[in-house]
């Protein structure tokens, strides 16, 4: 097995069991999109369980930041997600600001960062999820500084689903990202519900709220979706639709996630994920048109100041190759199981 087929095979691994949601999505992306999608989002894994490792704090942040340099001096590091990170940086040119603010918004996490209003909630959205919308549709050949923006929308509506989903984990934890002005305008005091955590109707209501800004930027980054390649857009309508139905189940157990955990049961996934196929989004309507003129959000805009230096056609060199080591490795895959399955065949017989 080559190094680039041993890089991919790490990432996939990584994705298949850390990024349950992407990783469905990604099965009905092409392969030219899933391939450098796989190898961003197994870095993005990566960086998140470093940052977040008992006691990481400002090593894992440098050390990353050290890591990004050498992905883009071209010299990345031993590591197999760095080494296919490099490839898609050079192949797509991802502009540094980019990873860049993923490892800002997740160094946020290890200070004692406070987010007094939904601004400030919505520029750690743009850093650890927007800018990885942005990424991927750099990814998907699109750097239409219009669908950059909507995807910077979706990135962030996932995020705010996230911390809905994640209100009484977090705050176990000693994390609270809802709004605090939010709390003063329910008459709550933030600190002394973060020292005892209890869903209440103020926390209902929070939750509730945060969820009602998620949708407006999920309906906001449909018309984005339109303007992708038309072989991307089923698999990033599936992950648009698999993690906005977090929300639904959030809705079904009356808001509460202090106590419980909203879960998209598997096979609820794979129905949305079908579901995907047969609605791929489409520019029809003057609304739909409309749409794609919205400004982005002030907190996403300078993740689009880039993009004009971005090549309008990436590289695919290294696609074709991996295109070859991947088709390899399918067949050997049934060529194992075949033989698994005349071996087993034998022994029932014999053992007759």
């Amino acid at each position: 097995m080559n190094t680039e087929k041993q890089d991919l095979s790490a990432c996939r691994e990584l994705i298949k069991h850390g990024s349950h949601s992407f990783f469905m999505a990604s099965l009905v992306l092409p392969k030219e999109t899933a391939i450098p999608a796989t190898a961003l989002y197994a870095f993005c894994r990566i960086a998140d369980d470093l940052i977040d490792a008992e006691n990481a704090g400002e090593a894992a942040i440098q050390a990353l930041g050290s890591r990004l340099d050498s992905i883009y001096a071209g010299k990345p590091q031993d590591y197999p997600e760095d080494r296919a990170l490099a490839e898609v940086v050079n192949n797509y040119g991802i502009p540094r600001a980019m990873p860049d603010a993923l490892i800002e918004g997740l160094a946020w996490d290890t200070t004692d960062r406070t987010y007094e209003t939904l601004s400030e909630l919505y520029d750690y959205g743009a850093r650890v999820a927007g800018c990885v919308g942005a990424m991927m549709t750099l990814i998907m050949r699109t750097s239409d500084k219009r669908a950059v923006a909507r995807a910077c929308d979706l990135g962030v509506a996932m995020q705010l689903t996230n911390i809905s989903r994640d209100i009484g984990e977090d705050a176990r934890m000693g994390r609270l990202y809802l709004p605090r002005r939010w709390f003063a305008q329910a008459g709550l005091d933030a600190e002394q519900w973060l020292a005892n955590p209890v869903q209440n109707e103020h926390i209902t209501a929070m939750c509730k709220r945060l969820l009602s800004y998620a949708d407006v930027l999920y309906k906001r980054s449909d018309s984005g979706v339109a303007l992708l390649p038309l072989s991307c857009r089923a698999g990033i309508r599936a992950a648009r639709v698999i993690y906005s139905d977090i929300g639904r189940q959030i809705a079904k157990q009356g808001y509460n996630t202090v106590d419980q955990r909203a879960i998209v049961p598997k096979p609820r996934k794979t129905y949305l994920l079908a579901k995907s196929l047969a609605t791929i989004p489409l520019v029809r309507s003057e609304q739909r048109v409309d749409a794609l003129e919205w400004p982005p959000l002030i907190e996403t805009q300078y993740l689009l100041e880039d993009i004009d230096s971005v090549p309008s056609v990436p590289r695919t060199e290294w696609l074709v190759s991996l295109f070859h080591t991947l088709d390899e490795r399918e067949k050997n895959s049934q060529d194992e199981r075949s033989a698994r399955n005349t071996r087993r065949t034998e022994d029932s017989t014999s053992e007759s």
